[in-house]
């Protein structure tokens, strides 16, 4: 992820970072970013039941039950060997998280053990009771799904009073003390509404957004005509920058995030190189250390089946079942092959990356989404949206 807000503002420095000597154990959640060790949070994919049917659901979920879950005695072992292995945090998403019965008893364990449990949640389930529980165990943070104003948001989530539901958890969650975000999926039936979603943070008082953006998996691979193009994008990703310094100016000091185009990061730099230049340096080295998408790196998925992936949109990418090795072992005793190459990036991106001068920032983008449209796991990833002529002269910039 990428914190456009703090990095616009200058509320994030490399002192911030090296307080904690840039390493994850140690640093607030709003560091881990730049952490030099990249331990790897992980998505745990607690089931794949889910009461809604999103359009962009990258698990492909239905309201019914699945053969195979990992019970909760294997999900307490898989908690046990995250935390001894060192990963930070793990966020609990699905499917619906909250339709899984022991929910609140794998987060306590983790939470027991020393790492953050964040849940991912369409907030539908959502009851003051339920937030209650969460926030006694400890939970640090819910990030709830929305996909635009009202009639939008339940058309993407094929449900008639989604919308509704979903703001209902808000308030349940914020009575209850817990942190909570909106997290937005980028496309283009619901770019117009990007706008309207920073006047809703204002209104509602949430201090969090996150806007991802789309990933061809799941039902996202069918809704592929929906992507923004690049010229789009640009447009979006300007809306988020000006809309970020407009409240933080104002006062409300929100904390914006992009996830899943590591473009952006090249996007960001030039803005600040453009009208903070005072500031380039520094927001170049907070990038750096950033390091660009981190699949197989500081970023991991473990599937409701205990298959591992390199994130939670690589679904087609098994790396093996923690049934059969623990986690750590199959990250990093002996990694499989495309882990290996995930960590040598460098060596096997195409071209168009190699010679990018923004790729210590960018790290190849997503090479998931790479795959998924070329066939090829080194090949250009489409939705890079900068240009040659726009990177020529960066780098020529950066460089100086």
């Amino acid at each position: 992820m990428l914190s456009i807000s703090r990095l616009l503002a200058g509320s994030v420095t490399e002192a911030d970072a090296l307080r904690y000597k840039r390493q994850s154990k140690a640093m607030p959640s709003h560091l881990l970013h730049y952490s030099e060790d990249k331990k790897p949070v992980v998505v745990w994919t607690s089931t794949r039941r889910c009461n809604l049917h999103c359009a962009h659901c990258y698990t492909d979920s239905f309201d019914r039950r699945y053969p195979d879950e990992l019970t909760t005695d294997e999900a307490l072992a898989m908690v046990d060997d995250l935390a001894e292995f060192g990963s930070p945090v793990l966020l609990i998403s699905g499917g619906e998280p909250l339709t899984r019965p022991d929910l609140e008893v794998v987060a306590a364990h983790a939470i027991s053990n020393g790492m953050r449990a964040v849940i991912s949640s369409n907030g539908t389930l959502m009851t003051p009771e339920r937030a209650e529980g969460l926030a006694k165990i400890g939970i640090s943070y819910v990030g709830l799904s929305i996909d635009g104003q009202p009639d939008t948001h339940d058309k993407f989530r094929g449900m008639r009073g989604a919308f509704d539901a979903t703001m209902s958890a808000v308030d349940a969650c914020r009575e209850a003390g817990i942190k909570t975000g909106l997290r937005f999926t980028l496309t283009r039936s619901n770019r117009d509404d990007l706008g309207w979603l920073f006047d809703l943070m204002v209104e509602r008082e949430v201090p969090r957004l996150c806007v991802y953006h789309l990933a061809p998996t799941g039902r996202g691979a069918k809704i592929g005509g929906f992507t923004p193009s690049s010229e789009e994008t640009r447009e979006s990703i300007d809306l988020i920058f000006d809309r970020t310094e407009e409240l933080t100016a104002a006062g409300f000091e929100p904390e914006v995030l992009t996830a899943d185009n590591h473009a952006d990061a090249a996007y960001l730099w030039m803005r600040v190189a453009r009208t903070q230049p005072e500031r380039a340096a520094e927001v170049w080295k907070l990038l750096q250390w950033n390091g660009g998408n981190q699949s197989g790196q500081a970023i991991a998925c473990i599937d409701s089946d205990g298959k591992v992936y390199p994130d939670q949109f690589w679904r087609w990418q098994d790396l093996g079942n923690i049934r059969d090795r623990p986690f750590s072992e199959i990250w990093s005793g002996d990694p499989p092959d495309l882990l290996r190459e995930l960590r040598q990036r460098p060596d096997n991106l195409p071209e168009l990356c190699k010679g990018c001068g923004f790729l210590t920032v960018c790290n190849g983008n997503f090479r998931s989404r790479a795959e998924a449209t070329t066939g090829d796991v080194w090949g250009d990833d489409p939705m890079c949206y900068l240009t040659p002529e726009e990177v020529a002269r960066e780098v020529q910039l950066v460089q100086a």
